[in-house]
């Protein structure tokens, strides 16, 4: 007769194999949502509907993949700030648009926005690796630009996005200003047992306490909580505090880390915020938080071309 420790030891097992094996297979799928449900990968508008300048702007990685992104300009003759911005993992650049609209309106800035491989019009398919090569031929496109302050160029990232800004931040301290990052987790490691509870017991990161026996599979780790307590630059953290996906004391330890070693650290909560809204749920005190921040950190120009000081009237 099998005693009843045996048959706990095989169900352990059963549920160890049955983890490795749904990450081995499907953890891409879990970590990078290119097409939204219902959706096709293409993008459902541009901003020329939304009557913004811009111009579409093809990038190639450094491992040789066609890249697509979106620069949009205040006005023609701004020429900073400029935010590179990292979407979410779901969908592509083209939801972000009615969000970015708001951007312009209330920052009066510059804004590029990058399709990861694999989504919108880019070619490839998603990597942790892959997509940090992706966001290095952004800011070295925009590092190289005649028409903008390179001085004044900052990474904003939210959730995923956030993971891929740290990273550019903290490997270019000479070319970005400043960073933002809202709702972003401490690792997908950690995010391993928020997302499939049973796996908590079997990967973690530096903030889990399991035996993280199955981390070695995980592909894309994306350790933003390491990441970012080497960022020299200042850093603007915007967390919403009824996130229903990344639990907000991630934030919370992002913040703790960064801010141990770079006093330059600003830590903003939104009692509202969810992930996707918190910018929207904030209101006028979610951008004029950004809005300062921008200007405390980011050099501004002296002549007539800065935008920071512009007011809305101005462009009317």
């Amino acid at each position: 007769m099998v005693s009843y420790m045996s048959l706990l030891m095989y169900g352990v097992g059963g549920i160890v194999v049955a983890g490795m094996a749904l990450l081995v297979a499907f953890q891409e799928k879990l970590v990078y949502v290119p097409v939204l449900p219902g959706l096709t990968k293409s993008y459902p508008i541009t901003p020329a509907r939304l009557r913004m300048i811009y111009e579409d702007v093809w990038l190639t990685s450094s491992d040789g993949l066609r890249l697509h992104s979106w620069f949009i300009k205040f006005s023609p003759d701004c020429t900073g700030p400029t935010i590179l911005f990292f979407q979410e993992n779901a969908g592509n650049i083209a939801h972000r648009l009615e969000m970015v609209r708001i951007m312009l309106q209330k920052l009066h800035c510059n804004i590029f926005m990058l399709s990861y491989r694999g989504y919108g019009a880019s070619d490839g398919y998603p990597s942790q690796q892959g997509i940090i090569r992706d966001a290095q031929a952004a800011l070295d496109h925009l590092s190289q630009r005649t028409d903008i302050d390179t001085s004044q160029i900052v990474v904003f990232g939210r959730s995923l996005g956030g993971a891929v800004g740290a990273v550019v931040t903290k490997n270019n301290p000479d070319k970005v200003a400043a960073l933002i990052l809202e709702n972003t987790f401490t690792s997908i490691l950690d995010m391993a047992g928020v997302l499939l509870p049973f796996l908590k017991w079997f990967i973690g990161g530096s903030i889990s306490k399991g035996p993280k026996i199955l981390n070695f599979v995980v592909r894309s780790p994306w350790n933003t909580i390491d990441v970012v307590g080497q960022v020299e630059q200042p850093i603007l953290f915007l967390s919403g505090q009824r996130d229903e996906m990344v639990p907000p004391f991630h934030m919370q330890m992002l913040y703790a880390k960064a801010a141990a070693r770079n006093k330059r650290c600003i830590f903003v909560d939104f009692p509202t915020g969810m992930h996707m809204d918190t910018w929207l749920a904030g209101g006028d005190h979610y951008w004029k938080t950004v809005q300062t921040f921008i200007q405390q950190n980011v050099r501004e120009k002296k002549d007539d071309e800065s935008c920071l000081n512009r007011t809305d009237s101005d462009t009317q």
